[in-house]
């Protein structure tokens, strides 16, 4: 969950192909041998070849936010309705449900073979390839956040209490907890004993595993407002995207400010790390996207796409993939 992808992409973003969804695309999308998986707010998770934009299958399991993940041949996605569905990956036909009793806006993540995941209903989730339950672990508040999942820990807020939790991934225990200092509803990123968490209270947080303590907080020098995207972390940086208007690049030892840059809209979009360079969206109706210098901010390239980008980016072999607020999955790379 650190947003570093290891592709090689071309200098200049080109507009590969688009697929329309019939609403808003809010999720990652996930590619897992040659096909893209999207999961739309028209209820729709929908299969698509990546070499050539066209749909393998679509199948109907309820509006959903949250972004698929793809393991063993299988793709497993939560809805607004609280069902949590395990799709086979090569026809889209249900292989299983299981009923939380809160909406999933979660992605999916796995510890072995099972998979691991967040509901409103304030319970992270284990399940085994066949969906029977292995363990639940109670946070305060409901989880909209993705686990990450180091060795065997796993991670979970809930966005009442501003805890940390440290999970035992194999049983569910609590192995202990670090108070944030504020409410969070973002991903956290793992890189070591370190853990970087973006703030519903106007901060982004460094915090260490090992004394289970938070050691610097960042806010805004001026105009504060939240960070609802999760934070990417290469090259000593944190970079977290903020509801006001701006991308930071922070030192993940300090947490001190190395360079920001302004967009046209507020950033719920996770930044993604490739190589030298940071991918990012905005919410401006314009549907401005950005291709920034890791090392300095600096703009490399915008382009505007049909609507705003309130999801992340999945990063292909030589190209990367984002959904808009009109439901249209780009694919980017060179023609």
């Amino acid at each position: 969950m650190t947003g570093v992808g290891t592709a090689k992409l071309p200098d200049q973003l080109e507009e590969r192909w688009t697929f329309k969804t019939g609403s808003a695309v809010e999720g990652a999308p996930v590619i897992a041998e040659g096909v893209v998986y999207i999961a739309s707010l028209d209820k729709h998770l929908y299969a698509i070849d990546l070499a050539t934009g066209k749909q393998k299958w679509k199948v109907k399991l309820g509006a959903m936010r949250a972004s698929p993940g793809v393991k063993g041949g299988r793709v497993f996605v939560g809805n607004l309705d609280g069902v949590f569905h395990c799709v086979n990956a090569a026809d889209g036909k249900i292989a299983w449900k299981f009923e939380a009793e809160g909406e999933i806006q979660a992605g999916a993540n796995f510890h072995g073979e099972n998979v691991i995941f967040g509901s409103h209903d304030s319970n992270l989730y284990c399940l085994n390839p066949e969906g029977k339950k292995v363990w639940t672990a109670r946070v305060e508040g409901p989880i909209n956040a993705a686990a990450a999942v180091v060795g065997d820990r796993t991670f979970a807020t809930g966005c009442s209490d501003g805890i940390l939790y440290v999970i035992d991934a194999t049983n569910g225990k609590e192995l202990g907890t670090i108070d944030l200092g504020g409410q969070t509803v973002a991903t956290t990123a793992v890189v070591g004993d370190k853990v970087f968490a973006s703030m519903e209270s106007n901060q982004v947080v460094g915090a260490d595993l090992k004394a289970l303590k938070k050691i610097w907080a960042f806010e805004a020098p001026k105009r504060q407002q939240p960070f609802h995207s999760s934070p990417a972390t290469a090259a000593g940086l944190v970079i977290a995207g903020s509801r006001d208007k701006k991308v930071y690049a922070l030192d993940a030892k300090t947490g001190e400010e190395k360079w920001s840059f302004t967009t046209e809209g507020q950033v719920d979009a996770s930044p993604v790390v490739v190589g030298e360079r940071v991918y990012v969206g905005c919410l401006n109706d314009d549907g401005n996207f950005y291709v920034l210098d890791l090392k300095t901010g600096k703009k490399l390239q915008e382009l505007e796409l049909d609507s705003p980008v309130g999801g992340s980016v999945a990063v292909g072999p030589d190209c990367i993939l984002v959904g808009t607020d009109k439901g249209t999955l780009y694919c980017l790379g060179k023609k």
